[in-house]
């Protein structure tokens, strides 16, 4: 079977697996980094400000939000004021805030608020995040575009 041959039924050759996954290690490294920076200053949060049992997870609240908002501002950053690194984006938009935001504690933070005999704070806690973390990543992208260019979002 020749190599075009081979291409047609789905099987890559072995040099182009090897160039594809060379192209593709930098950016899985930088993401690798990034997140392992925003996971340690999210931990650090939950250190500085726990949850008390049944309480309302304030740490992670705005984490989520505080993140939501960075990205907003990252976004219009990279996309319409610098001509970024192409590393830049998955380091700082999937790897650090990827790893800031927590919206897989925020469920577990759901559960455990239900678990405690709280589901009117669960359900609150559920709309306020969505909602919060969802307007703030609006209004800091509008906000930075305004500042930064000059032009309304």
């Amino acid at each position: 079977m020749t190599a075009p041959e081979t291409e047609t039924r789905g099987v890559r050759p072995a040099s182009a697996r090897r160039t594809e996954w060379r192209a593709q290690a930098p950016v899985v490294a930088a993401v690798a980094a990034g997140g392992a920076l925003g996971a340690t200053a999210r931990y650090a949060l939950t250190l500085v400000r726990p949850t008390p049992a049944g309480g309302f997870p304030w740490a992670t609240f705005w984490t989520n939000v505080s993140g939501c908002a960075a990205m907003g501002v990252l976004m219009v950053l990279v996309t319409e004021v610098w001509a970024a690194h192409r590393l830049l984006r998955p380091f700082l938009g999937t790897g650090v805030l990827g790893g800031f935001t927590t919206f897989s504690t925020y469920a577990v933070d759901i559960r455990g608020l239900v678990d405690a005999g709280r589901p009117g704070v669960g359900l609150a806690y559920l709309a306020a995040t969505l909602c919060a973390a969802l307007t703030a990543v609006w209004l800091a992208s509008a906000a930075a575009r305004r500042l930064l260019t000059g032009r309304r979002a």
